[in-house]
């Protein structure tokens, strides 16, 4: 949610008639991330919240290439969130293959049954 707020800061330095473009995409796919996250960690399954963090990750990575454009077209000036957007990636990683180790473990102990 941290990034959500960011973006949403650099974001309103964008030219105004990027407001239902790029600005759009850019924000909704930031807030996407968060949220898949939300939604997927209120699932009865590590399998669906598992799915979900793989969504968040896509959102992630939809975010850079739209930070990227919008750094080639001289809209974004620092390009310090990229440090930020590295770190997150990361960390939703880390994420997805606690939860699969959990899940997997799970489903062998079921499997044994």
């Amino acid at each position: 949610m941290d990034l959500a707020t960011e973006i949403y800061k650099i974001t309103k330095s964008f030219p105004k008639e990027e407001m239902y473009g790029l600005t759009s995409q850019i924000r909704r796919a930031v807030v996407s991330i968060s949220a898949n996250i939300a939604e997927g960690a209120a699932r009865n399954s590590k399998k669906e919240f598992i799915q979900f963090l793989y969504i968040s990750l896509g959102s992630l990575a939809e975010l850079e290439t739209e930070l990227l454009i919008a750094k080639n077209i001289g809209y974004l000036k620092n390009d310090s969130i990229f440090e930020e957007i590295k770190i997150i990636r990361k960390m939703l990683s880390g994420l997805i293959n606690s939860v699969r180790r959990k899940y997997d473990s799970t489903r062998q102990i079921k499997s044994k049954s």
